[in-house]
């Protein structure tokens, strides 16, 4: 009878753990798919609630903060395409905190069946808001073209502010969907997070309006950087703050580490208090 031997390592089950992250990438695939087919089910316009949302959002912004504040623009891009460069990043934004912090309460009876790493739900949440960033991104085309601006060549760094907002997104839903399975009153909490959010950050004027004695502070919001960022790849007419976008990097690694391990230490007894 061959004989076998159990070796213990330190650190061992946490290398397994992110192996497994691989491993069952195939879960992380199916659950994507059906939230995506679960949010547009029954829905009457489907898939267009991604431009209806984020177009009507940007119409009254134009009108508020344009026409009645009377807050310029930057440089000479009309402000409804500032503003809706600007709703890009903080739909995806928005959505994806709200889902992947509610999204292990969803998805009770999985969790208490199965073994999997339960990272993988809040992450498939946030590629699910991708979805609708990309729906959402090709109205930005048909404006640009309507109001016959052209995108300059920066938008080819659009892709790295996008990595940068599934980061801020994922790190802060991780830390919030760990707290919200043993902290039920978080369901109340996050929906104003994400309103008080939206108007502390620059979605309706642009941040140069700042005064410069507050920008240290107000950088701290990751998504002041983000939208800095996408605004100067889209437009590309204003220079980009890169203090901002480096403030909005390292809050989003703070965040990033912070939600990984929070959720980390609590994901043990998930299944027992969920």
């Amino acid at each position: 009878m061959r004989e076998s031997k159990v070796i213990i390592e330190p650190g061992r089950s946490e290398l397994n753990y992110w192996q497994d992250l691989w491993r069952y990438r195939e879960l992380f695939y199916i659950l994507s798919w059906r939230d995506i087919k679960v949010r547009y089910k029954q829905t009457v316009i489907g898939a267009a609630w991604s431009i209806v949302r984020p177009l009507l959002t940007m119409v009254v912004f134009t009108v508020v903060f344009s026409r009645i504040a009377k807050l310029p623009a930057e440089g000479s891009a009309p402000y409804a395409i500032m503003v809706y460069a600007a709703m890009l990043p903080w739909q995806f934004f928005a959505n994806a905190l709200s889902e992947a912090s509610n999204s292990l309460i969803g998805n009770v009876n999985l969790i208490t069946k199965v073994y999997f790493p339960r990272m993988i739900i809040p992450a498939s949440s946030v590629i699910t808001s991708f979805v609708d960033f990309a729906i959402s991104f090709a109205m930005l085309l048909v404006l640009m073209a309507w109001y016959q601006y052209p995108p300059s060549w920066n938008i080819l760094a659009l892709p790295l502010f996008i990595i940068l907002t599934f980061f801020t997104a994922f790190g802060i839903g991780l830390l919030l969907t760990a707290l919200n399975v043993k902290y039920r009153d978080f369901r109340y909490i996050i929906p104003f997070i994400v309103q008080f959010g939206l108007y502390l950050s620059p979605v309706g004027f642009s941040s140069s309006i700042v005064p410069a004695e507050w920008r240290p502070l107000y950088n701290l919001n990751p998504m002041v950087g983000v939208i800095d960022g996408f605004r100067w790849c889209i437009m590309g007419e204003t220079p980009l703050d890169w203090h901002s976008v480096l403030s909005a990097c390292a809050v989003t690694a703070l965040f990033t580490w912070l939600g990984v391990k929070t959720f980390r230490g609590m994901e043990r007894g998930f299944a027992d208090v969920i």
